[in-house]
């Protein structure tokens, strides 16, 4: 059966699902989306999903023209009709058909795309085995002139570290601030451990408020949020140097379409004993476990 994709109220197979070449979306990376993962029929942390979304729309003066409730219905009916349980959500909400200048006034009706597919950002071995990456030239926006908090349709600037990554032979690039601290990677927040304290740069460095970075977060800071055992108890936010990740016990990166995967080798620098380490793979299975608690509830 062709897959069926929502655009703007109507379930299109995936052959006949398009926009114009007008819509400002295709024109100038001009719109937001989330991407979102479903787990068994669980749609993880979709309220927070939604809240960065329209956060970003109204930071951009992008009135969404659905409300939270309908939108979050629609990404219901989309799953049921595809008659998918397990699945990654791309939830697109462009500026709409315009002209060809930048003029966003231009565009009347914003255009509300849901596609749910599947997705492998990494291979399987690498779970178990760990990620090595490089840092690249590359550095995160500043947040004057275009704020890495915002989840825009606009991601060269990723998609050229990812570029410099895969030309080296990488699969995950590091970026830094225009200041030199570290910001986070091409689509994955990091965090690092030392000495049983867990850390990440806070997002004013140039990172996005990633959902699955808050979960983490959630599982070190509220006890009892899941069964597993052994979780770390200490994190904090901070500036981060190279250095500081050169010489931590773990690193690991979170994401959405990643989830949590360690990180063995940076720039060439073993990181810990070259192994995930207890760390990371504690919070790996608090993180399956939360996957299966937290969200959304639907029948397909």
């Amino acid at each position: 059966m062709e897959r069926l994709v929502y655009i703007d109220g109507k379930l299109l197979p995936e052959s006949k699902a398009k926009i114009s070449v007008f819509d400002h979306g295709f024109l100038y990376g001009d719109g937001v989306f989330e991407g979102i993962r479903v787990y068994s029929g669980l749609i993880f942390r979709l309220d927070q999903h939604l809240d960065r979304l329209y956060e970003s729309a109204h930071t951009v003066l992008l009135k969404i023209p659905m409300m939270r409730k309908e939108l979050g219905q629609a990404i219901i009916k989309t799953l049921k009709a595809n008659r998918q349980k397990d699945a990654y959500i791309r939830l697109v909400v462009s500026r709409g058909v315009g002209d060809l200048g930048l003029d966003p006034n231009k565009c009347k009706t914003p255009t509300i795309v849901i596609i749910t597919n599947s997705i492998t950002l990494y291979p399987s071995k690498l779970y178990e085995d760990g990620l090595k990456i490089i840092t690249v030239p590359t550095v995160r926006n500043i947040p004057e002139a275009l704020n890495p908090q915002l989840k825009t349709l606009n991601y060269l600037n990723n998609i050229l570290a990812k570029i410099e990554a895969s030309n080296s032979g990488f699969v995950e690039a590091l970026m830094l601030n225009h200041q030199g601290y570290v910001a986070e990677c091409t689509g994955d927040n990091i965090f690092m451990v030392k000495r049983g304290v867990v850390t990440t740069p806070p997002v004013y460095v140039g990172a996005l408020p990633g959902i699955t970075r808050g979960a983490i977060i959630d599982l070190i800071t509220k006890p009892g949020l899941v069964k597993t055992g052994n979780l770390p108890k200490k994190f904090e936010e901070r500036l981060l140097t190279r250095h500081d990740l050169y010489n931590a016990d773990e690193v690991f990166l979170t994401g959405t379409a990643a989830e949590l995967i360690p990180v063995v080798e940076i720039d060439g620098r073993m990181i810990g004993s070259g192994e995930p380490g207890p760390v990371t793979r504690s919070l790996m299975k608090g993180f399956r476990e939360l996957t299966r608690k937290d969200g959304v509830k639907y029948a397909v």
